[in-house]
């Protein structure tokens, strides 16, 4: 049995995006994109990092999709240790026909990776950005 860890969601972002540049000068883009089940709704974080110039240009409301890995971050607080749950983010795009068909494929090659040849599969499937 393989284990399979992959998020698709597809929503208005819920708030600005969030750019920061770390102290490593790698990029971040913190995203929280609003995703319902039936009657339910939740806004997902996602991150980005490395991300594209146009992810900067979003606002609330904008329509995205996000194709990624589900990851629990570990960090220090001043009483201790905590936690958050995030989605990887391996494409974003915006939302819309034109999108539909890169995803489909990325999902495909994201679970070829998973399935096939494992860690050189995944690691092309993810930079074809």
């Amino acid at each position: 049995m393989v284990d399979i860890n992959l998020a698709v969601i597809q929503g208005p972002l819920s708030a600005e995006p969030e750019l920061r540049t770390l102290p490593s000068g790698s990029e971040v883009a913190n995203l929280a994109v609003r995703a319902s089940a039936g009657e339910h709704t939740t806004s997902v974080p996602v991150s980005v990092w490395d991300p594209p110039a146009w992810i900067a240009e979003l606002s609330s409301g904008d329509d995205v999709i996000v194709l990624g890995a589900v990851r629990r971050r570990f960090y220090r607080t001043g009483t201790g240790r905590g936690s958050r749950v995030d989605v990887e983010a391996v494409f974003v795009g915006r939302s819309g026909k034109r999108q539909s068909g890169t995803v489909a494929r990325r999902v495909e090659a994201t679970i070829a990776a998973l399935l096939g040849d494992g860690a050189q599969s995944m690691k092309a499937a993810t930079q074809r950005r």
